[in-house]
């Protein structure tokens, strides 16, 4: 009896996974993926866009384009962390590999001007991460405490709290014996990537003066799975104390392993429109507005978790497991860009103006969540304008390109330092093997730090140092 009444009691204010502003900010945020001509360009696009990357900078740029086109490219990822737990550092890394693009560019005949039309796939963000830590947390704190208090039914299916009641014998809340001073360690696995299928057209309204739109209908997956361990490795609970008092297979704590897995089906779509003005032959001047996305996403959400004793282990029979469905609503995205082209010699230069405020929560979830997360928007974010600078130079008499870039994109919170603000450096090389066939490669680096905690606030806290690696690979061929 006592059971079914602690059951009840808990299960009704059992902490799930909640969605929140992180949420939000993972569909925001900006991807590198592009073409190598692009990428190798820092992706200072915007005011060039003549091949099929243009449908993901500026759709006005394929006014540009005068023959038919056929672009793909491949994209090797690595991204590597560098985490710092209770000063005990561990390195860990993880890659992928997957085709990023693959799209055709139709320029039909006209009697003047220009009437270009583009269809194809881009996969222009992944999300890969990865985080190992390992550390002693010599506080009096630890996640079993911390599901305690929100007396969140995992530890007391595991023997790690019991429930107390008053002298009316009535239930007050559960407690733990349990008070820090145990080893943490974990392993954080994140994947997936979003991707579109794109329909563009532009067309060249007067001499020198293009317009362009794209619709992108988006697709995407993202898991996250995180195992994480609190251990008892200078014996502070031995085996006269039981967790548990009614319960002597609780004495001898040795472990505590929780696993959470996190998985979305995303869906969705977006439009953009673009405006180029080729002021001469020396200057190019670009600019599009990316409308909102709306996603739909669908969640699956598991957690399973173990308790080790001397004598016993207890477990979660059977793991709890939740799906819902709701809705995020990404901003407005306004791009400005200028190229100057000097005989072989182009400097191209963007700014990406995004106002991280305007992320929402719009369905799908109570509407006490869907304020909460949106007030919290409004308190945490900022605008921020991202910046891209990129050259290419073309040797004379040998049809290759090389090229370079910078990338700079400030954090998205309000008052983060510089070392949260993702930089990038590019470069690349294009060989044009005859007039149909060109080959590219890009390569960038880019760097920044980053804190989590895996309860709390500040109490068990890492802190990385993340850097990543693309080097993708694209074939263009014109008919």
């Amino acid at each position: 009896m006592k059971k079914l009444i602690v059951l009840i009691l808990v299960l009704a204010s059992v902490v799930i996974n909640a969605q929140n502003y992180n949420d939000a900010l993972r569909l925001t945020e900006h991807g590198i993926l592009s073409g190598a001509r692009a990428l190798g360009m820092g992706n200072a696009y915007t005011a060039i866009s003549n091949d099929f990357s243009g449908v993901a900078f500026n759709p006005a740029g394929l006014g540009l384009v005068k023959k038919l086109q056929l672009d793909a490219s491949l994209n090797y990822n690595s991204l590597s962390t560098s985490t710092e737990f209770f000063k005990n550092t561990t390195d860990y890394s993880n890659g992928n590999t997957g085709f990023n693009q693959f799209g055709f560019v139709f320029p039909f005949p006209t009697y003047q001007g220009s009437l270009v039309f583009a269809l194809g796939y881009n996969r222009y963000k992944d999300f890969n991460r990865v985080m190992k830590f390992d550390g002693y947390n010599n506080s009096n704190n630890s996640m079993i405490q911390d599901m305690v208090s929100y007396n969140d039914d995992i530890a007391y299916e595991l023997g790690l709290s019991y429930p107390t009641y008053n002298n009316d014998g009535g239930y007050i809340a559960d407690e733990t014996r349990i008070n820090g001073k145990l080893n943490q360690s974990g392993t954080i696995l994140q994947e997936g990537d979003i991707s579109a299928w794109s329909f563009a057209g532009a067309i060249e309204v007067q001499k020198n003066l293009f317009v362009g739109g794209s619709l992108n209908i988006i697709s995407g997956e993202y898991s996250k799975n995180r195992e994480y361990n609190e251990t008892d490795t200078k014996d502070v609970y031995g085996n006269n104390l039981a967790l548990d008092p009614e319960d002597d297979f609780t004495k001898g704590f040795n472990s505590f392993y929780y696993n959470d897995k996190l998985s979305w089906d995303l869906s969705g779509y977006d439009a953009q429109i673009g405006i180029l003005y080729k002021a001469n032959d020396l200057v190019n001047i670009g600019a599009s507005i990316k409308f909102p996305r709306t996603y739909t996403i669908k969640e699956v959400y598991r957690e399973d978790a173990e308790s080790f004793f001397t004598n016993s282990n207890y477990y979660l029979d059977p793991p709890y497991e939740t799906a819902l469905e709701y809705k995020i609503t990404t901003p407005y995205e306004f791009y400005f860009g200028a190229a100057i082209h000097y005989q072989d010699l182009t400097l191209s230069g963007d700014a990406k103006i995004i106002d991280y405020t305007q992320m929402e929560f719009t369905d799908g979830l109570s509407e006490r969540e869907m304020n909460n997360n949106n007030l919290d928007i409004k308190d945490l974010f900022t605008s921020v304008t991202n910046f891209n600078l990129g050259a290419e130079y073309i040797i004379p008499y040998t049809g290759i390109a090389l090229r370079g870039g910078f990338m700079y994109y400030p954090s998205a919170f309000k008052g983060d330092q510089n070392d949260f603000d993702k930089k990038y450096v590019t470069a690349g090389i294009g060989i044009a093997a005859d007039k149909k066939l060109s080959l590219n490669i890009a390569y960038a680096h880019g760097w920044w730090s980053d804190f989590g905690d895996n309860y709390g606030t500040n109490v068990s806290r890492t802190f990385q140092e993340i850097s990543v690696n693309n080097l993708i690979f694209s074939v263009s061929f014109k008919f």
